[in-house]
């Protein structure tokens, strides 16, 4: 699939997004950017978005393979891939699997305690409002999506959850909880959306329990790109000595 970038569509934190020569295709460009706070600490790290690509395009690639819908195409380069255009839902999908961030400070659990069943959690997306808790009743109430659009979300996010755990524990990581993002395709088809990294997911080497994720930089823990390589290397079965 030959085609060019032409004008810029969106512009976050973490990815850029480009309209193509090809209709309903968006080239998405991972930068070399770290943010917290919801984006008000920015850092440039040299060689994040090369990392980040390369573990979403190979998650999004083994989920599509399982029959998980998905906006992915394919890869082009270490920092970029195409996807298929979505009218986004605003929504983050979350799902704990262990007790940790917001949850455990909220609820007073202990770190990382199971969570049986696993906890499903909805936010509005708006950097303005910092990204609030939202439950299924005001969603519906405020149109951002209707009863079996969230009954098909929570279906697809469980059988996500599903495959990420197994694939993860395979490695010796932990999928302490993540966030997914979905959107509809031009001909209506509800799709996995966004991305699939260590941004959006926390992750504990079972054999330490140290962060893998994000968490890192957010707690000033040591540099951000070895610890993100070391889940790269791992997914693809790289040994480290």
């Amino acid at each position: 699939m030959n085609m060019e970038k032409t004008e810029l569509l969106y512009s976050g934190k973490a990815k850029d997004m480009f309209l193509t020569d090809t209709p309903g295709v968006l080239w998405v460009t991972y930068k070399d950017q770290a943010t917290a706070l919801n984006g008000k600490r920015k850092v440039q790290i040299q060689g994040k978005g090369a990392l980040n690509r390369q573990i979403s395009g190979l998650l999004f690639e083994e989920l599509t393979a399982a029959g998980i819908p998905t906006h992915f195409i394919k890869d082009l380069d270490d920092h970029t891939m195409l996807v298929r255009q979505c009218e986004m839902i605003p929504l983050e999908a979350v799902v704990r699997n262990l007790a940790s961030g917001s949850f455990e400070r909220k609820f007073h659990t202990a770190h990382l305690m199971k969570l049986t069943p696993a906890v499903h959690e909805f936010y509005y997306k708006s950097d303005a409002l910092d990204d609030p808790f939202i439950n299924d009743e005001q969603i519906k109430a405020l149109g951002y999506a209707d009863t079996a659009t969230l009954a098909a979300i929570h279906e697809l996010a469980d059988r996500v959850n599903a495959l990420l755990q197994k694939r993860f524990a395979g490695i010796g990581i932990a999928l302490v909880d993540f966030k997914l993002e979905f959107g509809r395709l031009a001909n209506g088809t509800l799709v996995l959306a966004d991305e699939l990294s260590p941004d959006n997911m926390r992750l504990v080497d079972e054999a330490t329990g140290k962060s893998l994720d994000k968490d890192v930089f957010r707690k000033d823990a040591g540099p951000l790109t070895p610890v993100y390589q070391v889940v790269l290397d791992r997914l693809k079965g790289v040994a480290h000595v």
